[in-house]
């Protein structure tokens, strides 16, 4: 939803600024854990009730959290609150970790696979797919059987398909072409 991203992209950027290159691995972590629990129906439904106070909903929030949030997330979810734009909260922790992973040079790789990948699989594909995008990865692996086989890799916009549905489909185009 492209007015959900417009709203979330000055609140990254804020808080990536606030952070200022502190902890900013620490913040982005806590910041998922925060998401996690504003996509919550049951807490969104608390914070869009017009009776809940402000203070009401932070103290909900942070009580379910594992670990007390950092200064600056505690300042920028009472910010959020107050300003009514907590429904950005999942899209803004996806801004920040993209902010945050520029300026580490990691781009986010989601890896779709037909079969489960263990960890040694998964390194040595992590190792072959940088060379390929020249770049450092952090991936995560979704598994998909309807792939039949192989992978299909997506960084960013580029999307690196080897799965054997694709050549599948190759065929059939190039077939009834």
């Amino acid at each position: 939803m492209a007015e959900i991203a417009t709203i979330a992209r000055p609140y990254a950027e804020a808080l990536f600024q606030a952070v200022n290159g502190q902890k900013l691995q620490e913040t982005s972590e806590q910041l998922a854990g925060l998401a996690v629990v504003v996509a919550d129906p049951a807490v969104q439904a608390f914070a869009d009730n017009p009776s809940a106070v402000s203070r009401s909903v932070y103290d909900l929030i942070t009580s379910v959290l594992p670990q007390p949030l950092n200064f600056w997330l505690q300042n920028f979810l009472r910010t959020l609150i107050d300003n009514g734009r907590l429904a950005a909260l999942p899209e803004i922790a996806s801004q920040f970790k993209v902010l945050v992973n520029q300026r580490s040079g990691i781009s986010d790789a989601k890896v779709y696979s037909a079969f489960p990948i263990d960890q040694g699989q998964l390194a040595d594909v992590v190792a072959s797919l940088e060379k390929r995008f020249n770049r450092k990865l952090s991936a995560t692996v979704e598994v998909e059987p309807e792939l039949i086989g192989g992978i299909r890799v997506v960084v960013g916009d580029e999307v690196l398909d080897t799965s054997v549905k694709a050549r599948l489909e190759q065929m059939r185009v190039a077939l009834t072409a």
